[in-house]
């Protein structure tokens, strides 16, 4: 009995591990974000297993069932919709909870966005910090943007943010406020066919984004 957290694509299909495939092939029960998501990419596989949806709105009351069932022998897969679960994702209450009741977890690595992204940015590698999607509020931002600006100042180093398409401009506001002599790689829709690499200081890159109906999941490292 474990629990598996297996990485899945973050775009191009046929980014999966044979180990990926065959733990999916073989666990009783593999949990998802979406069904209809992830039932798509296990219908390419010819993956038919059950499948429940686990996500940040239920995942405090789907815990507690899934571990009894981890208790009772059973074999299960947590994936997410794309990329590397719990990353930006649920899965840590879970996880928590699992080494807390003694229960083994074993991680089956693949595709993730931030580190595919930092590969390709032609930025500082060998610091990083991930910071992924800012708060909402812009109180909670402006915060946490001067202590990344103090963690700089004392070990540079290079920082990667999520952003989706309708927030992408004012995180990139944001980013020139606080980093306005920085470098900045902003990358959209890695491994698809759309995907899309772009360098540059914040300014003239914010300039180039800034146009209506904007679309695509973003990842920027700036340095």
């Amino acid at each position: 009995m474990a629990l598996y957290i297996v990485a899945t694509p973050i775009g191009n299909a046929k980014d999966i591990t044979l180990r990926a495939l065959e733990t999916l092939q073989e666990v009783d029960l593999i949990l998802c974000e979406d069904t209809r998501h992830s039932g798509q990419l296990l219908h390419n596989y010819n993956i038919k297993k059950p499948l429940l949806s686990f996500h940040e709105h239920n995942e405090i009351v789907r815990i507690p069932e899934i571990i009894n069932r981890l208790k009772n022998g059973e074999e299960i897969a947590l994936i997410s919709d794309a990329g590397t679960p719990l990353i930006s994702d649920p899965g840590f209450k879970l996880v928590r909870a699992a080494r807390e009741e003694g229960l083994e977890v074993k991680s089956i690595p693949g595709p993730n966005a931030a580190i595919a992204a930092l590969s390709i940015a032609g930025l500082p590698t060998d610091k990083f910090l991930f910071v992924g999607y800012l708060p909402k509020t812009s109180g909670k931002r402006e915060d946490l943007l001067k202590k990344l600006v103090e963690i700089k100042a004392s070990l540079p180093m290079s920082f990667i943010f999520y952003e989706g398409p309708h927030h992408l401009d004012k995180l990139l506001e944001n980013l020139e406020a606080f980093f306005p002599d920085s470098q900045i790689s902003i990358q959209k829709e890695l491994t698809k066919l759309h995907e899309e690499v772009n360098n540059g200081t914040i300014r003239d890159l914010r300039e180039r984004y800034r146009v209506k109906n904007i679309k695509g999941e973003f990842t920027l490292i700036v340095y």
